[in-house]
């Protein structure tokens, strides 16, 4: 893996690259860097820190949730906090690739944000997925599934023996473990159903509850899994041997490689890779760390330079890393206001509404008008002119000194800064149409490309295919 492309690993394995980031990289090498991101707690994010601190804390239980409203029980007002804290840990954490994996794992595990029955419990999951999501697969997913936004929103937290509740029975199987391939039936998924009555949430507390009167006591049999499930009072337990089942088969780890692969290397996952990334997954007890080794050392990754597209809210988190774009001075307004730009672009955290999560491929993200306000969002995130709130955009100090002596210098410099690599010639071209000049015209004091045009030209580079390549 020492020979992997820098570049590519950190456009991979981060929000974006920095100046700083990159030399990080350089100064460890690729195997050293990853190992540390795959322990974030090694990683001091204290800088990061300081501006977490201007939020509520966000490990805070349903319970203290409701406590802390009590005066305004319901408010969305903890469910746009953990959207907004989410946009400044992709942002500003210094534990990426921990970032980029809850952002997976918050896709795989969806549920929405906002959401009316998740007004107390979404803080505390986001929370639950943080703490699994370089863990074992084993462990995250009954963290999941038995937490309370998870049974509310899928609202296993009314499902009887009387009348079982199918969303997360089925759900749990198509698209968190084993998937559609496994070829389950229908009368599997009435049994994983029956498995999971019982499992819910108590309305004074909005803490997990398990109701022994409410699960289904008898045989169950889902794919190759059974229980006698003979005593109501051990319903958790049946429900834990289940999902540890799940997390183990053969099919649950072919699906997450599978979703993986997707994210990090290809739209289209070579099978070879996959096939050899479930023994890896499944060698090792359903640990994520040592897939992920595995899938950046692979010669599949290596060969996966153009692979991928940014859905836009990865677009416009790296722009504003490779400007240089910092947090407000003080309070957090501001980084809600760019929380809501990405609302408007279809793609703010968590914000998918359906149970199957944000698309992970560029066909999902190509439609004229996306790529229209993907346009204006980038010069406004950019040129600093909303939110205006926000530090660190300097853009005539990506002008080098001495300055350049022509525009088709300028330009070559500024791809360096921001996209941190020669421009294309095409690219080049481009920008250089754009100002209405050739590449040895010169550039001087007065010149529209170093002065107003300035947020233009930063914009346009980073409008460019070679930006929005993930």
């Amino acid at each position: 893996m020492d020979g992997v492309d820098v570049d590519l690993l950190v456009r991979r394995a981060t929000f974006g690259a920095t100046d700083a980031t990159l030399a990080e990289v350089r100064r460890l090498g690729p195997v050293a860097w990853l190992d540390a991101q795959l322990q974030p707690a090694t990683i001091d994010d204290s800088r990061f820190e300081a501006v977490l601190a201007r939020f509520p804390p966000q490990t805070e239980t349903p319970q203290q949730v409701r406590q802390r409203f009590a005066a305004n029980p319901f408010t969305w007002d903890a469910m746009f906090t953990v959207k907004t804290v989410a946009v400044a840990r992709a942002l500003w954490s210094q534990r990426q690739l921990l970032e980029v994996m809850v952002d997976l794992w918050s896709n795989h595990f969806n549920v929405a944000c906002p959401s009316d029955d998740v007004w107390d419990s979404r803080t505390h999951y986001d929370h639950t997925v943080r703490t699994h999501a370089l863990g074992r697969f084993a462990d995250l997913l009954p963290a999941v599934v038995m937490h309370p936004a998870m049974l509310r929103y899928l609202t296993n937290d009314t499902s009887t023996k009387q009348i079982p509740n199918e969303n997360l029975g089925r759900e749990l199987l198509e698209l968190h473990t084993v998937g559609l391939a496994a070829g389950y039936s229908e009368d599997d998924v009435l049994h994983s159903s029956r498995i999971l009555t019982g499992l819910s949430v108590d309305g004074t507390t909005g803490m997990f509850r398990y109701r022994k009167d409410w699960h289904h006591v008898g045989p169950v049999r889902v794919l190759d899994f059974s229980h006698a499930n003979g005593d109501a009072a051990a319903g958790v337990t049946v429900a834990t041997a289940y999902l540890d089942h799940l997390a183990h088969h053969p099919a649950t780890a072919r699906h997450v490689v599978t979703k993986l692969v997707t994210r990090f290397v290809s739209d289209t996952p070579d099978p070879a890779l996959v096939t050899s990334l479930v023994r890896t997954y499944l060698d090792h007890d359903t640990a994520v760390a040592p897939v992920l080794r595995a899938l950046f050392a692979s010669p599949q990754m290596a060969a996966s330079t153009g692979c991928k597209l940014r859905r836009p809210a990865e677009d416009v988190y790296a722009a504003a890393r490779a400007v240089g774009t910092q947090p407000p001075t003080t309070g957090t307004s501001s980084i809600r206001d760019l929380m809501w730009q990405l609302d408007s672009l279809g793609n703010s955290p968590f914000g998918w509404q359906p149970p199957n999560g944000y698309p992970d491929v560029a066909a999902a993200w190509l439609s004229p008008g996306l790529s229209f306000r993907r346009w204006h969002t980038k010069i406004d995130v950019v040129a600093g002119w909303w939110p205006n709130g926000l530090t660190g955009r300097d853009l005539k100090a990506l002008v080098p000194s001495p300055r350049p002596a022509t525009h088709g210098e300028l330009v070559d410099a500024l791809a360096r800064r921001v996209l941190f690599r020669d421009p294309p010639d095409n690219l080049r071209t481009a920008v250089l149409e754009f100002l209405g000049v050739t590449a040895t015209t010169p550039v001087t004091s007065g010149s529209a490309a170093v002065g107003w045009r300035l947020p233009f030209v930063v914009a346009l580079l980073l409008d460019s295919p070679t930006h929005l390549s993930r």
